[in-house]
């Protein structure tokens, strides 16, 4: 009996203005504008755009779209479990955990015998906030490349943690502002403040608590949070926010808002804040190293994981990691996809 080779992801797969078309299923992965029929990776707005007719994602991530969209989010939803498989025309499609938010899924595409993977974004450490990243072999493996350059390799998260923590006893008379972006980042940096034992109350921008609201019916605990309100018959005084931390998005650590702080440290929580001089121009004081993206190794290491002997890449540091592909034996390619951006300050 002849056996059938599996046809190559290029033969099915096409890069169109939209996006990730996949030709014998009719759907796009991630399409920056908006179709028929998308499978969406996770809610951030790069991947998760709004205007779609009929979105496949997993529960938490078609929540995250409806609070950010309303009516936007698709007019109709199909939620998908980890694992669990489905078929669009001649395609298998199933989700597995990506360890970047909450609902974050890598998406695993099957046909006729060849299985591709779109990571969308993802990271390797540990988050209490969302399911950690799954390793699944595949035969072509779709990744960023946000870090990808040697020059981005994160210290633990306890590391920065610690510095935060060094920072607030050495200040008890100021106020810590977190700059954090406003999914994933913030939930997963009050997260990791909790995991130390602090119980105080940690006060959050009003443009963090619908999505801190969200994360906490998706059973995270966050631990007490109150609003960060300066004005209004429920405002605290400036005094009263002395010794505490405060969670807000980037936008806000520098702008009147934040200047209503009494002599607040601003920090900002971003894999960028390696680059000492991104911190400088963003007049940050207590840089903190932390991001929801793999860094380097953490890239390097998932190619050897998956084992796949093509490696495509959608956006970031494309020409990096094409290169290390190619020298450790890998086929590779960049997609030069657009409307993809990078880590979020």
């Amino acid at each position: 009996m002849t056996r059938t080779t599996p046809p190559h992801p290029e033969s099915w797969i096409e890069i169109r203005s939209q996006g990730l078309y996949i030709t014998p299923g009719d759907f796009y992965v991630d399409p920056v504008r908006p179709v028929e029929r998308a499978v969406v990776t996770h809610g951030h707005a790069d991947h998760a755009r709004p205007g779609h007719q009929k979105v496949l994602a997993t529960q938490a991530t078609l929540d995250i779209m409806t609070v950010r969209y309303g009516d936007g989010a698709g007019r109709v939803h199909q939620p998908l479990e980890y694992g669990e498989v489905i078929t669009i025309g001649e395609v298998s499609v199933s989700m597995m955990p990506a360890g970047h938010v909450l609902g974050s899924a890598q998406v695993v595409l099957e046909h006729k015998g060849a299985r591709l993977v779109v990571s969308g974004d993802y990271k390797r450490r540990a988050d209490p906030t969302c399911a950690g990243f799954e390793v699944v072999p595949c035969d072509v493996f779709v990744t960023e490349a946000t870090f990808g350059l040697p020059v981005f390799r994160h210290p633990p998260v306890e590391t920065e943690i610690d510095k935060l923590f060094q920072s607030v006893r050495l200040y008890p008379e100021r106020c810590h502002v977190i700059g954090a972006y406003a999914l994933g980042k913030a939930q997963r940096v009050i997260s990791h403040i909790r995991a130390t034992g602090y119980d105080r109350p940690i006060y959050i921008h009003g443009a963090l608590a619908n999505l801190c609201d969200l994360y906490t019916r998706h059973g995270v605990d966050l631990g007490e949070l109150r609003p960060a309100t300066v004005r209004g018959d429920d405002a605290m005084t400036r005094d009263d926010f002395r010794g505490e931390i405060v969670i807000a998005p980037p936008g806000a650590i520098q702008d009147r808002w934040s200047r209503r702080l009494p002599d607040p440290v601003v920090c900002l929580a971003s894999g960028w804040m390696t680059v000492r001089q991104r911190a400088k121009q963003r007049g940050v004081e207590l840089p903190l190293i932390l991001s929801d993206h793999a860094d380097w190794d953490e890239l390097c290491q998932t190619f050897e994981d998956v084992d796949a002997p093509e490696i495509w890449v959608t956006h970031g540091r494309e020409e990096a990691i094409v290169h290390h592909c190619r020298l450790t034996g890998r086929k590779a390619r960049a997609l030069a996809l657009v409307g993809f951006e990078d880590e979020a300050e």
